[in-house]
């Protein structure tokens, strides 16, 4: 059931509002989803809203450039990001939200060490 989720980063600058279903969320094994911790929750740019923050964002591009990392540039969190999977949507990390408790969440995993073979099977966040 979709629900209305505030969230932002460590120290508070970035701030947003998603309102989605946790029972999508995945965990990715790619090199920058793990080394940050990133459980993703992908949603259409309409059900995300930035309340503010937007002056201490600052973003990270590697590999196609596709994907585009938003991380805070004060505090270094990464809340949410435009990811290469849907680059026309927004992906947000369900550890920035306010009160989600994310043992009790049941989580996907999607292979992203494997990104090309692994994206042409169904992934878990597309419909």
């Amino acid at each position: 059931m979709k629900q209305i989720y505030d969230g932002g980063c460590h120290c508070g600058r970035v701030r947003f509002r998603v309102t989605a279903d946790l029972s999508r969320v995945t965990e990715c094994n790619c090199s920058i989803c793990a080394k940050k911790g990133f459980l993703h929750l992908i949603v259409p740019p309409e059900a995300f809203e930035l309340l503010s923050g937007k002056e201490a964002l600052t973003t990270y591009w590697f590999n196609t450039g596709t994907a585009q990392h938003t991380f805070c540039a004060i505090c270094g969190i990464h809340p949410f990001y435009v990811p290469r999977s849907d680059p026309d949507k927004i992906d947000v990390n369900v550890r920035c939200l306010d009160r989600v408790d994310v043992s009790r969440l049941k989580i996907g995993h999607f292979d992203g060490q494997n990104w090309e073979a692994a994206i042409t099977q169904r992934v878990p966040w597309r419909s």
